[in-house]
């Protein structure tokens, strides 16, 4: 944890039009600065970036914040590797918090295995640049790929030399530990103190994270060798876990964001072919079978994968296990089979951006048809086949999470199958039910059959619901719009007779609170409550800034809310037209808020408690005349007694709406 004074410290340092400035051309327009959003594909500028109140937002997309949140968008990083970024550019030191001598010890042993690995890497660079044998061996091989001088920069690729030990003799000369050699795997230790490099007479491939750190090397030999593999790759360690990442992610995950799609092939040069042709949103497993920390990889910046395959059919079989599990994430996936004789690396060094993408756009099919397709000219008429084939296709089906989807599947798969409908419904549903007991998961409402009932009543998916916008949401954010704005200003004086705190003037927090509390409201929005209590707690510390807190909040959602009501593109709500007419439209908006909060802030809560009101008398109708149909006449006079009450409270709500607030105190 970074302590509060850093983080201060770096939000005072980073100004966004620096920090922005660094990935979008800004040109100024007014007081602040405008340009082309990197977050969508945008034609005119539609992404602005506010100086004086340090943020920026996009109002084409929606996308913005502070810095700190846009460093963690544009770079795909988590709150805390943004704050360090920003850290690193302003020479801030970062003070966490004090470590156990275990946890330091961990700490910078991670640290130099790290440093190690940039060290190596910049080594096998230098060396295949540099070196007579890099340059005739490795530097030739590359070249002949067809490789342009910028990708295998941009890349880090290099050569180790076909020498017992090379590399090794070289680190630790320059100082390295012997131990962090064997542990990151860069080199082999034996008996007698035998020392090898594992690489040695290999073109090499820095794998990266996602934040850029080198954790683990591909090497591939250039001569043939008996009972030698082509491709060595780098043992797990304390900082490479092979299922936890992916080749290219760091070179591909802005343009992953950008195109809502991301290109899965299996091997390195694949990647770099495909990036030198244009397309730059593409990763690889590296020639293993998908994993579920490679999936979350993928998943945090699209729902939407596309699978590049060679054409051989023993590679494609392989590679089916792996899906089940894109499915199972919720992911849409296509697949995408590539001309005979063709893999995506020598098929992307023939073409360019445009023509790759209108080859996958035409020839790119759903996976669970192209799986149910590809076993079934394997399955022939053989009967013990087709059984098997069903059976796999239902596994596929039935791990996707979406009720809706999986029908429209069993739909589809009923007819290419020729199989009825009702009983790969009935499978599908007993597999779901015999993974819920094995996992101990809440079940869900099984299946219908789509050809006996109407898709619009399928239930939700088993996954996370999505909160829909209710009719009370526009008035709880009017009233956040106060909270962020202005929570802190003086809207009453204290004085005595003050119900709310005394003698001790009240803020705008104070009335929010106090008014919404003593008539039993409170907000119904998860996030929005979220934001309300937070600010409550928070205004117990007079230095509390709401429109600072909740810029710099770590829930990008937050976030963006916050960046919407403090922009200077926020539109002045109706409630301020008709309260106060044109002349408010005339008025430097923020000034004459400022005026008028005295008035504002109670009517948006006036506002609220009348839609409330509004919301239970509609609930009451409609109970009143379901015990009017089941003749529940007791029931229905008590409901009668009720909406009577409120009435009279939505009559007084009504008068204090169509006349000036005045309070007493």
């Amino acid at each position: 944890m970074i302590d509060q004074g850093t983080i201060d410290r770096i939000m005072d340092a980073a100004q966004i039009v620096d920090v922005v400035s660094e990935f979008v051309t800004l040109k100024r327009r007014g007081i602040n600065y405008v340009g082309l959003c990197p977050f969508h594909t945008d034609k005119t500028p539609s992404f602005y970036v506010s100086p004086a109140k340090n943020i920026c937002k996009c109002f084409a997309c929606g996308e913005g914040g502070t810095a700190v949140h846009f460093i963690m968008k544009h770079e795909q990083l988590s709150y805390y590797e943004a704050l360090k970024f920003l850290a690193k550019k302003y020479n801030i030191e970062v003070q966490e918090k004090e470590l156990t001598d275990e946890q330091k010890q961990a700490y910078n042993e991670r640290e130099s295995l790290f440093i190690l690995n940039d060290y190596a890497r910049d080594y096998f660079a230098n060396t295949l640049h540099n070196h007579i044998e890099g340059k005739s061996v490795g530097f030739s091989y590359f070249k002949e790929r067809g490789f342009r001088e910028d990708i295998i920069e941009k890349f880090q690729l290099g050569y180790s030399l076909d020498q017992r030990d090379a590399f090794s003799q070289e680190a630790i000369k320059n100082g390295y530990k012997e131990e962090y050699l064997v542990k990151t795997g860069l080199t082999i230790k034996g008996d007698n103190n035998y020392l090898a490099d594992r690489f040695r007479g290999r073109v090499m491939f820095p794998v990266h994270t996602l934040s850029g750190k080198v954790v683990a090397f591909g090497g591939r030999i250039l001569k043939k060798a008996e009972n030698t593999g082509k491709y060595v790759n780098s043992p797990e360690s304390d900082i490479y876990h092979k299922g936890n990442e992916l080749y290219g992610i760091y070179f591909a995950k802005q343009a992953i964001t950008k195109a809502d799609c991301c290109y899965l092939v299996e091997g390195y040069t694949d990647v770099i072919s495909m990036h030198q042709a244009g397309i730059e949103n593409v990763v690889a497993s590296s020639g293993t079978a998908l994993t579920n920390g490679q999936i979350r990889l993928i998943h945090r910046f699209t729902d939407n994968v596309k699978v590049i395959y060679d054409g051989d059919a023993a590679g494609i079989k392989a590679a089916l296990r792996g899906i089940d599990l894109l499915l199972e994430d919720g992911m849409n996936i296509k697949v995408v089979l590539l001309p005979d004789g063709e893999d995506p690396d020598s098929f992307a060094r023939k073409q360019n951006a445009q023509s790759f993408n209108e080859y996958i756009k035409e020839n790119q099919v759903d996976f669970i048809r192209f799986k149910t397709k590809l076993l079934l000219d394997e399955a022939g008429n053989d009967p013990i086949k087709r059984a098997s084939l069903i059976s796999d296709i239902v596994n596929s089906i039935s791990v996707i999470p979406d009720n809706i989807i999986r029908t429209v599947y069993i739909r589809d798969c009923s007819v290419l199958l020729d199989i009825d409908e009702r009983i790969l419904t009935q499978e599908v549903n007993k597999k779901r039910l015999a993974y819920h007991e094995k996992h101990n998961t809440p079940q869900i409402a099984p299946e219908m059959s789509a050809a006996n009932n109407d898709l619009s009543k399928i239930p939700p998916s088993g996954s996370k619901p999505v909160r829909k916008k209710t009719p009370i949401d526009k008035f709880e954010l009017a009233i956040l719009y106060y909270v962020v704005r202005y929570g802190m200003e003086i809207l009453f004086e204290g004085g005595e007779g003050n119900m709310v705190t005394g003698d001790m003037p009240t803020t705008v927090i104070d009335w929010i609170k106090f008014d919404l509390k003593r008539d039993g409201f409170w907000f119904t929005n998860p996030l929005y409550t979220l934001m309300l209590e937070e600010a409550v707690e928070k205004s117990e510390d007079e230095q509390f800034n709401p429109s600072r807190y909740f810029l710099a909040h770590t829930d990008p959602q937050v976030s963006r809310i916050a960046a919407e009501i403090v922009s200077d593109r926020y539109q002045l709500s109706k409630i301020h037209v008709k309260q106060f007419g044109e002349d408010a439209k005339k008025e430097d908006t923020p000034l004459a808020e400022e005026k008028h909060l005295a008035k504002n802030v109670p009517r948006v809560i006036t506002e609220l408690k009348d839609a409330y009101i509004s919301q239970q008398m509609k609930a009451i109708k409609d109970e009143m005349q379901q015990k009017q149909k089941e003749n529940d006449w007791d029931a229905a006079i008590e409901l009668m007694q009720q909406l009577k009450s409120l009435e009279e409270i939505k009559k007084a709500l009504a008068k204090e709406l169509g006349e000036r607030i005045i309070l007493r105190w």
